[in-house]
């Protein structure tokens, strides 16, 4: 007799995005040459003083050790003063709570807020992560979409409209994955403003906060609502910025009650953050934003050239992403039609990102990952020559 599993892991769903790279890595590893855009994952390399100082913690024995759950305190402290230099308002060292990488410090403040029963706001189109973290959390997500004739951005309107007595929380994301879209100060103050009223708490994921092109700047909650930071929790962390997925380094900032509660729960899961990582993170929160500038400039040209091609491909249309680096295209023109050389009729783009995949050997993700039929996330964190062949592929595959 097999044994069961429990319903708690049967019922969250698999990382599209994850996903949808793995198959693209196993079929390049296969000789397969493939065009990715699935994952949100900078192609530069992380900078040089950044590296060198990580190999210098390396060869410290200090560093071989464990340290606090909460994180070093040389770090905590560089987090506090690269938020006031960014975010625009003070924090103290013991709001700051050190994770393994973003994704942690998601879980983490779901679990730290939501009881069995409680609803979670989500606006929609949504990181694939956040509905599954409600849901190990014992929360009900509850979605509030917004489409691109709004930017992707939801109004206060349909916010409260989706607000019930168990709404317990909303989590917000600008810039935006999937979409790149930039929220307003404006939008932003009348959450703050709105969760005040009704004693919500407010997730705030800020991870792609120094992607925004145009010369515009990302509007922080914490700084617009200054009134809301008690029942504030800001997500952040090195991996875009900084170009250090591979790093796993992320932090949380809260009131000192959240970060003390949080840090139980972390102290059973994992403990401490590798310790030459956050000896990294030092370096990069107290360094220059000369590198991160540059990518920046690479970002906005791929950016450019990514939204011009897709909106040549027929049945294809792709708004201008303001922030991030994904232009989130509508295909759905391209759905219950036959398309490519074998005349393949998707129903879904779930299908569509599978045929193009194994058809044209262009691997994106589908829009169903983020709550939104009909569309499909291109990364343009890739190579211009990749960007330009992927491209090409794609429309020769519709137009074949």
């Amino acid at each position: 007799m097999e044994l069961s599993l429990s319903n708690r892991v049967n019922e969250v769903a698999p990382s599209v995005t994850l996903a949808v790279d793995a198959k693209a890595k196993a079929m390049k590893a296969a000789g397969i040459d493939v065009i990715r855009y699935g994952a949100g994952e900078p192609d530069f390399p992380t900078p040089g003083p950044i590296v060198e100082a990580a190999i210098a913690a390396a060869k410290d024995s200090r560093n071989h050790r464990y340290t606090p759950t909460v994180g070093l305190p040389e770090f905590r402290e560089g987090i506090a003063r690269k938020t006031l230099r960014d975010s625009g308002y003070e924090i103290q060292p013991d709001q700051v709570l050190v994770t393994n990488g973003g994704k942690q410090a998601v879980y983490e403040s779901f679990q730290a807020v939501l009881n069995p029963g409680d609803e979670a706001i989500i606006p929609t189109p949504y990181w694939v992560t956040y509905p599954e973290a409600v849901k190990l959390a014992g929360g009900t997500p509850v979605f509030v979409t917004a489409g691109a004739d709004q930017d992707f951005v939801p109004t206060i309107e349909q916010i409260e409209a989706a607000r019930t007595d168990r709404t317990k929380v909303i989590i917000i994301n600008s810039p935006n994955n999937p979409t790149g879209s930039l929220w307003p100060a404006e939008t932003l103050k009348a959450i703050g403003e709105w969760a005040i009223e009704h004693g919500i708490w407010v997730i705030s994921d800020e991870i792609y906060e120094h992607v925004v092109y145009d010369g515009a700047t990302t509007a922080h909650i914490g700084a617009v609502v200054s009134e809301l930071r008690p029942q504030l929790i800001v997500l952040n962390g090195l991996a875009k910025t900084y170009a250090m997925t591979g790093w796993r380094v992320g932090w949380m900032i809260a009131e000192p009650r959240v970060i003390k509660a949080v840090s139980k729960l972390q102290g059973h899961m994992t403990g401490n953050v590798d310790d030459v990582a956050q000896r990294a993170g030092i370096a990069a929160v107290n360094g220059p934003l000369d590198a991160v500038a540059k990518m920046r400039e690479a970002f906005d040209r791929r950016r450019h050239a990514i939204v011009d091609a897709l909106n040549s491909i027929p049945g294809v249309h792709c708004i201008m992403p303001k922030g991030a680096f994904y232009a989130f295209a509508d295909v759905h023109e391209l759905l219950g039609r036959p398309v490519g050389p074998q005349g393949t009729v998707s129903a879904t783009s779930v299908e569509l990102a599978a045929a193009l995949l194994d058809e044209a050997k262009v691997a994106a993700v589908p829009g169903e990952g983020f709550g939104m039929l009909g569309y499909m996330r291109f990364s343009y964190a890739l190579s211009d020559d990749d960007l330009a062949e992927g491209m090409r592929r794609f429309k020769a595959w519709v137009e074949a």
